[in-house]
């Protein structure tokens, strides 16, 4: 069944708004009485019925809900913003589907991008979670300094990691990483992370790992990161 977001849902009559309206009716072709499932991505989802399908404020009779348990684990991704906005977007549509909880933005010493409009990737964060049959929406942080989060108290009780290009890393992230924990991985720009900036990570508890042999680029690392995690904790 089609899910659908809508931030506030109350019972048992609830509305969507005029986008995921417009959605149902217009593209879906969805009438009354036909069932729906929704989500308020924060990890309910209801089952309720159409009362009246209308293009900008569909009428809905909730008919049961539940809170879908927490993942044992929590990955929080801190990423370099890509030159070009589609490639982030890209990535956070991919790793919405595998699944994650937090994203960082970070700006670092050889950062492209300093700055990043997040309203769009917080769209496609939805959309993602939607298609995915996900009910707990990733809480999308803004741009944030890389020795600002060096200094932060956000992360005690975290695993913490920093991923870079050395061919003479001997951790492999899968292997070091461990399951059912909390996860910070720092994953930087096309020009990698300053090597002044990866001395201060270790010197805060952060462990040097690889992704592989490949040399990637910043979305296919946070892409790559973010399935390892799943399939260690799967």
């Amino acid at each position: 069944m089609q899910l659908f977001f809508q931030e506030n849902i109350t019972e048992p009559l609830t509305y969507l708004d005029e986008e995921e309206s417009h959605h149902l009716v217009k593209v879906l072709r969805k009438k009354q009485g036909d069932p729906i499932l929704l989500t308020n991505g924060k990890g309910q989802v209801f089952e309720g019925v159409i009362l009246e399908a209308n293009p900008k404020k569909t009428s809905l009779k909730v008919l049961s809900s539940a809170i879908v348990p927490e993942d044992k684990f929590h990955i929080h991704l801190a990423i370099a913003p890509t030159k070009s906005p589609d490639r982030m977007e890209w990535m956070v549509e991919k790793i919405s589907e595998l699944g994650f909880h937090e994203m960082t933005l970070l700006e670092t010493m050889n950062s492209e991008r300093s700055f990043l409009k997040t309203d769009r990737l917080h769209k496609k964060m939805i959309s993602a979670c939607k298609q995915s049959l996900k009910f707990r929406i990733p809480v999308l942080h803004p741009t944030r300094k890389l020795s600002d989060l060096f200094k932060s108290k956000d992360f005690e009780g975290f695993q913490k990691f920093i991923a870079y290009v050395d061919e003479t890393h001997e951790n492999h992230f899968f292997d070091v990483a461990l399951p059912d924990g909390k996860y910070l991985i720092l994953i930087g720009p096309e020009g990698d992370f300053d090597p002044k900036e990866i001395k201060t990570a270790i010197e805060n508890g952060f462990q040097a790992v690889s992704l592989g042999k490949s040399r990637l680029r910043t979305e296919t690392a946070g892409m790559a990161a973010i399935q390892m995690l799943q399939v260690l904790n799967r």
